[in-house]
């Protein structure tokens, strides 16, 4: 089994007894919701969608104190490599085979907080299981190749809107992924990107054949 825990806002912990932990997008310090700081967490890579503050956060501090490994775009990589960091660039379309599985990154709509860069997604195939996490994005309809070439086990969703897809957005993308199991994110850090994460469950569970799973920061689930 597969534990997942949410940090927050789009930070994701993913890991199984005696096998790599991977964190996604760390941010943390600056969180109002975050339950763990930088310095409790403990991890071999990092996987990071996009340069924004809240999303890359503080994956370099994190990265030196546990010589984690950052995946991530190439212009993210080579800021972390010349901090003297682990780093594997990907571009979109790309995959890479890593000693849990593989990382594909994935397109998303949204902009990339670095100059030259563009933002991605990531499908990651962690010990068998694939788990979707589309950092920030608005709602694409090749959501439905991401669903049918690499099916997700696990989908996770940006629900905040204004930055990212909201609920509604969110609920056709979970009707193209068809994961077994949708978790919402990007809600409720900041009156900004409200959302009612019960309205996106229960529009879930009406309308595909999703189960949906909420999770307060700090808690987890295994899948």
């Amino acid at each position: 089994m597969t534990k997942i825990t949410f940090l927050g806002h789009a930070c994701f912990l993913v890991e199984a007894e005696g096998k790599e932990t991977l964190l996604f997008d760390p941010f943390l310090k600056e969180n109002p919701l975050a339950p763990r700081q930088p310095e409790q967490i403990k991890t071999d890579y990092i996987l990071v969608t996009h340069a924004h503050f809240d999303h890359l956060g503080e994956t370099y501090e994190i990265a030196a104190a546990n010589e984690a490994t950052i995946i991530s775009t190439p212009e993210i990589t080579t800021v972390a490599q010349e901090k003297g960091l682990n780093a594997h660039p990907l571009n979109v379309g790309g995959k890479f085979d890593f000693p849990f599985g593989w990382v594909k990154a994935t397109p998303a709509l949204h902009s990339a907080g670095i100059a030259g860069g563009t933002p991605c997604g990531f499908v990651i195939h962690y010990h068998g299981q694939n788990i979707y996490f589309p950092g920030d994005t608005g709602l694409f309809s090749d959501m439905k190749l991401i669903g049918e070439l690499t099916p997700p086990d696990l989908a996770l969703l940006p629900i905040g809107d204004n930055y990212t897809m909201g609920i509604d957005d969110a609920v056709v993308a979970a009707s193209f992924l068809k994961a077994p199991l949708i978790i919402p994110y990007h809600y409720n850090t900041w009156p900004l990107i409200a959302a009612d994460p019960q309205e996106f469950k229960k529009k879930v569970e009406e309308k595909t054949d999703s189960q949906c799973q909420i999770l307060a920061p700090g808690a987890s689930c295994s899948f």
